[in-house]
């Protein structure tokens, strides 16, 4: 039987999703856990590869395994067997399904925080800048994103594909703090460039502090050369929320 699950996770001490040898990973943990409860060879596929120190809420897997009792039953001793940090949040049948292949688009949200002095709740969920941010600059930039474009100055495609992307949602939202500012920046996507969201973070950012103007952002972004975005945004702050499907 094949299944799909949503899978959460703090991503601070694993080396991103995808299995590397002996390294610590979220799909070893999660075949790891898979073969201790079903006593066989489980293969993990994700919607997406989360780098190291990269969080997900919405990661969509699947898996094949057989087993004899409800999927409310394999939910609950998967979880049981996974690490604090890596937690199934629901598990269906789904054959046919594939979680990259068929999914439709992918949202990621980045948290930055404007603080003078560290916040340690936040030292492995957010990016910590010292100089206040311009909101409205960077939701000016931010804005321009959305649509069908040629996003090579942001990241790299994999296996040479090409570099054109379509950008559904691209958004700050602010939450004002007792030391400081917290920004959430949302971006939607039929599909992402390596390191991609983390550089248009630290274009934006860039922006926000005021050593790029929209314009030159604007211009940065047209040219499509990779090399002019110099600011990659920490892997920390970032969180794979929702994986998009028509079915």
């Amino acid at each position: 039987m094949r299944y799909r699950a949503t899978l959460a996770y703090d991503g601070t001490a694993y080396q991103g999703f995808q299995r590397q040898g002996d390294k610590p990973t979220i799909q070893g943990a999660v075949e790891q856990a898979a073969a201790a409860v079903t006593g066989q060879r489980v293969t993990v596929t994700g919607a997406g590869r989360t780098d190291s120190g990269v969080h997900a809420t919405g990661q969509v897997i699947a898996f094949e395994a057989e087993w004899q009792h409800d999927e409310a039953a394999l939910l609950r001793a998967i979880n049981a067997k996974l690490p604090d940090d890596i937690a199934l949040q629901d598990l269906s049948p789904a054959p046919g399904f594939h979680p990259r292949f068929d999914a439709r688009a992918r949202r990621y949200a980045y948290q930055v925080i404007q603080a003078e002095q560290r916040q340690p709740l936040f030292r492995h969920r957010a990016w910590r800048v010292r100089e206040p941010l311009d909101g409205e600059t960077m939701r000016q930039a931010a804005e321009l994103l959305v649509g069908e474009f040629d996003f090579a100055a942001f990241g790299t495609p994999p296996k040479g594909d090409n570099t054109v992307r379509r950008v559904y949602q691209s958004a700050w939202t602010q939450q004002p703090a007792a030391w400081g500012t917290l920004w959430i920046y949302r971006i939607e996507a039929n599909a992402f460039l390596y390191h991609m969201v983390r550089r248009i973070v630290g274009a934006l950012v860039t922006v926000g502090m005021g050593r790029w103007s929209v314009e030159t952002f604007e211009a940065v972004f047209r040219r499509a050369e990779l090399s002019a975005v110099k600011v990659i945004a920490p892997p920390q702050g970032l969180t794979l929320e929702a994986v998009r499907y028509e079915r």
